[in-house]
């Protein structure tokens, strides 16, 4: 079954992103040891205000994004027919963006991440784009992100930026100390629930997700209402969704994801990003052409 990828024009640019890694002209982000902890404790942190010079260019690049979205990488439209609003995302495309370019090289995010993966380099994984219009009534089902991914490893982060004002009924909801567990759980289609992933491929055996919404007094549950430059940092096993609650205001985000010292490809059959070019052996590093370090610890 599909992940949802839409394909439209490819995925990479640039034939080696080191080229544009030297670019980089990315701040070093002053880490709060305590928000480090916690984030290493509860497998989420809430950073206020972390990007919020960067709200405008990057609402800029999502008008982009949404105005011909089959000009760029993997757009996707995950609500139903016959539902109301729009629940559009795409990634991939922060070579094709100037604004994502500028983001990925000029901010914070990659020391950010260097830090808060306790890590000795920040290696960049992807982007990934979001908007949510008024009146979509679509959950996003409890998930992890790794499993969606071609990559394992425990130093992981992604760092979602609001770029709207979102009560916490609509924003992103965590299980605080769910990335702590060794399991992984079976991937999810966005759009109708179901399962996902060829189970002859790297998926046999994963358990599905617990039912959360039946019993979250079981489960100590994280979400804030944000602001525009709010971040959220969290490793790629950590359990979230949303809710079905309706959307009243317009929800947009952009999120970079990180890889640390120990990520390494994993073959995981179809995965999101479907990066099928990528000729590396399980176990190996990443492959520093496609995807650059951007944050080396000093």
């Amino acid at each position: 079954m599909s992940i949802e990828n839409i394909d439209t024009v490819p995925w990479r640019v640039f034939d080696d992103a080191r080229v544009l890694a030297t670019e980089a002209q990315a701040p070093d982000y002053v880490a709060d040891p305590a928000d480090i902890d916690r984030f290493e404790q509860d497998g989420v942190v809430l950073l206020r205000g972390a990007f919020a010079d960067w709200v405008e260019p990057l609402r800029a690049g999502l008008e982009k994004n949404l105005a011909s979205p089959l000009d760029y990488a993997f757009p996707c439209e995950a609500v139903q027919k016959g539902e109301g609003g729009r629940f559009f995302d795409s990634y991939c495309n922060w070579q094709r963006i100037e604004p994502y370019r500028d983001f990925v090289l000029k901010s914070q995010a990659a020391s950010m991440a260097g830090q808060f993966m306790r890590s000795k380099t920040a290696q960049f994984f992807h982007d990934h784009a979001f908007c949510k219009e008024p009146g979509t009534q679509s959950a996003t089902p409890w998930h992890q992100d790794l499993p969606y991914y071609c990559v394992d490893g425990r130093q992981t982060v992604s760092i979602y930026v609001s770029l709207d004002h979102a009560p916490a009924d609509v924003a992103v909801r965590f299980v605080r100390g769910s990335h702590r567990a060794p399991k992984l759980y079976h991937p999810l289609g966005f759009s109708d629930g179901d399962q996902l992933g060829d189970q002859s491929n790297g998926e046999a055996g994963l358990e599905m997700v617990p039912d959360i919404e039946a019993h979250p007094d079981d489960y100590d549950l994280a979400a804030w209402a944000l602001d525009p430059g709010d971040a959220v940092l969290f490793s790629f096993r950590t359990l979230h969704g949303t809710t079905n609650a309706q959307l009243k205001s317009r929800r947009r985000a952009f999120s970079t994801r990180g890889l640390g010292d120990d990520a390494r490809f994993c073959n995981r059959g179809e995965t999101s990003p479907p990066y099928k070019d990528i000729q590396v052996d399980d176990g190996a590093r990443m492959p520093e052409d496609c995807f650059p370090v951007l944050w080396q610890r000093s």
